[in-house]
């Protein structure tokens, strides 16, 4: 397969259920290669990944439920509980963080670049989530990228011990695919890609 037509076949994939096309192994083996390949600034390996399957990945759907009620207006609540449920009938989310005393290190020990280690982070970490995002929809598995933090961070770290150091990123639930996307607009290309 074309590096092209993997790319063609990541999209959000939203209609998702708890059934895997390949085995638990596969998707592990599959999250770990992407930390390892993914690039990183002064190859600093800041990423940090937790994967939670099944019964987990389902306990974190409902903390994330409650933690949004405790801030978002009850009128039209229910909307948001069918759309986190929707994330809990897959079968895993993968949460991305970012080890931040790593990027203080370089910030510390590089002073001129100081500025860009938190973007050049960023960076990475979007390449790890888009890595992983494209590898599951190459498993035939479907895969959205959520973005409830900075509302579920202390639960978050508070529920799975995490240090503090870890700044939430992401989050990827991910399942078999129950329907297609519907296909989406590109804009004008010629207004976003100039060749000289």
């Amino acid at each position: 397969m074309k590096y092209v037509d993997m790319m063609k076949k990541r999209r959000s994939r939203y209609d998702i259920n708890n059934k895997l096309t390949v085995s638990e192994d596969t998707i592990k083996e599959l999250f770990k290669d992407a930390v390892i390949y993914t690039p990183s600034a002064f190859n600093s390996q800041s990423s940090r990944i937790l994967v939670l399957l099944q019964g987990k990945h389902e306990e974190l759907w409902d903390l994330i439920t409650e933690e949004i009620r405790k801030v978002a207006p009850k009128e039209g609540f229910e909307r948001t509980v069918n759309k986190m449920n929707s994330f809990k009938a897959g079968y895993g989310t993968v949460l991305f963080f970012e080890e931040m005393d790593i990027v203080k290190e370089l910030q510390d020990k590089f002073p001129l670049y100081a500025k860009n280690f938190e973007i050049w982070s960023d960076q990475s970490n979007g390449m790890l989530q888009y890595n992983i995002w494209t590898g599951l929809a190459n498993l035939d598995l479907g895969a959205s990228l959520q973005h409830y933090n900075p509302v579920i961070d202390e639960a978050v770290r508070e529920k799975y011990g995490l240090p503090n150091s870890w700044k939430l990123m992401a989050q990827m639930p991910f399942g078999g695919i129950n329907s297609e996307p519907e296909p989406y607009d590109v804009l004008n290309l010629d207004e976003r890609v100039l060749i000289k």
